[in-house]
């Protein structure tokens, strides 16, 4: 019974270094995360910004793989179940960036082809012009000479459809 025991005791004290292992690495990513975001704080650079909150996020993630793989024990299971968490979650991940790269491309889509959006760009708007000395009724006999009816004048507008 007392092989038992040491054995049991050698596994406690394994278990406890592996966590204090894992514990002292996500108090470092965390501590490299705040000093990446106060520094970020000060800086102007849009390019170097965006660099640092890039680095930040591949720190959550890696914060995320220790916490999931050691405290939710997910490092000693299966790897049919790792499989069941991961794939759900890759889809997730995928799922959600093919939904908004669509939105956005119909969005700039509909933006460049809408046609009444075309149709209100290339309609020119008339100048109401008074000749000095002249009536109002003769500038709007003039103004009605020289306009002739096209086909694009004569098409009903088409109704928006925002």
């Amino acid at each position: 019974m007392s092989h038992s025991h040491t054995d049991q005791e050698a596994h406690n004290a394994e278990a406890m270094a592996e966590i204090k292992k894992v514990t002292i690495i996500l108090s470092v990513f965390t501590i490299i995360e705040l000093m990446l975001g106060f520094w970020m704080m000060s800086m102007t650079s849009v390019a170097l910004k965006l660099a640092i909150k890039g680095t930040i996020v591949i720190l959550m993630m890696a914060k995320a793989f220790y916490i999931v793989a050691y405290f939710m024990h997910l490092k000693h299971e299966v790897k049919n179940l790792i499989m069941t968490i991961i794939v759900p979650l890759l889809l997730f991940v995928w799922f959600i960036s093919a939904f908004l790269w669509d939105g956005s491309s119909f969005r700039n889509l509909r933006n460049d082809y809408d046609p009444h959006f075309k149709e209100q760009a290339t309609i020119k708007v008339e100048q109401k012009e008074e000749a000095h000395g002249a009536s109002k009724q003769e500038a709007a006999e003039t103004k009605h000479e020289s306009v002739a009816p096209t086909k694009e004048t004569s098409k009903p507008e088409p109704t928006p459809y925002y």
